[in-house]
Parts: C-alpha cells; structure tokens; sequence
C-alpha cells in the first residue's frame, strides 16, 4: 500500500525532471531563433524607445508562447508516461516540435517572423505565441494515443 510519502517522492522525482526539460527547452528555443529574445526583453525594458519596447513586446510573447506550449506537452507526457525515460523522450520530441512550427510559421507567412519581431511587430510576437500553444496542445492531445 503506497503512503504520502509514496506520492510525495512521486512528485519530487517527475518534478526534477520536468522542470530541467522545460529549462533545456527554453535554452533551445533561445539558441535556434536568430534574434535573441532575452536580449531584446532586456533591452526593452531599460529603455523607452518605442521600437525596442514594441520589440520586447513581441520576443516576450514568442518565447512566452513556446514556454507554455512545451509545458502542455510536459504536463501530458506526465500523466501519460509509463517511466520518467518515456518523459524525456516526450519532452524532446515536444521542444523539436515547437522549434519545427516556429521555422513552419518562418516558411508559410509572406513576411519573415525572424525580422519582423525584432522590428516591434508585436502582433506577429503574439500570433507565434499563439500558433505555439495551440502546437503544444495538439502535441498533447498526441501523447495520449
């Protein structure tokens, strides 16, 4: 019979796993766009130049929507997963999906996200944050079959 604590250590140990994959996530996401959007947060919020804020904007609600779309499919895969290994894999597989939809977005739109963004097009930041959680819960919905 399986105590408290049973459950409590349960916890601990998919917590420490999720919680790294989510962190190695948003390094990949960070790494495979080409503008970088942690120095463009930074940047936008030490200044009031409307550009760079707009900009900050726009980064802040890309990375901010493949955050929460890799957590959707990590939150599945945990209740899914037969063993912390079957995690992981989902975990990977989760952040390649997210960088594919990005550069899919990249590929389809007649403007180019990767330049728009940077720019302060805050609605392109906003529509890729979207595209990226609707990814991550069609990616969840996936892990269940």
């Amino acid at each position: 019979m399986e105590t408290q604590w049973d459950y409590l250590l349960n916890f601990l140990t998919y917590l420490g796993v999720t919680v790294p994959i989510l962190g190695v996530g948003i390094l990949v996401f960070a790494f495979t766009t080409p503008y970088k959007e942690f120095q463009l947060i930074k940047e936008g919020a030490q200044t009031e130049e409307p550009q760079k804020v707009a900009a900050a904007k726009a980064a802040a609600h890309d990375l901010g929507g493949k955050i929460i779309g890799l957590a959707i499919v990590l939150a599945s895969a945990v209740y899914h997963a037969v063993n912390l290994l079957d995690l992981v894999i989902w975990g990977v597989v989760g952040m390649v999906f997210q960088v594919l939809v990005f550069y899919l977005f990249e590929w389809v739109t007649p403007f180019k996200v990767v330049s728009e963004i940077p720019k302060g097009n805050v609605s392109v930041g906003i529509f890729a944050s979207r595209l990226s959680i609707a990814a991550g819960l069609l990616m969840a919905a996936l892990i269940s079959y």
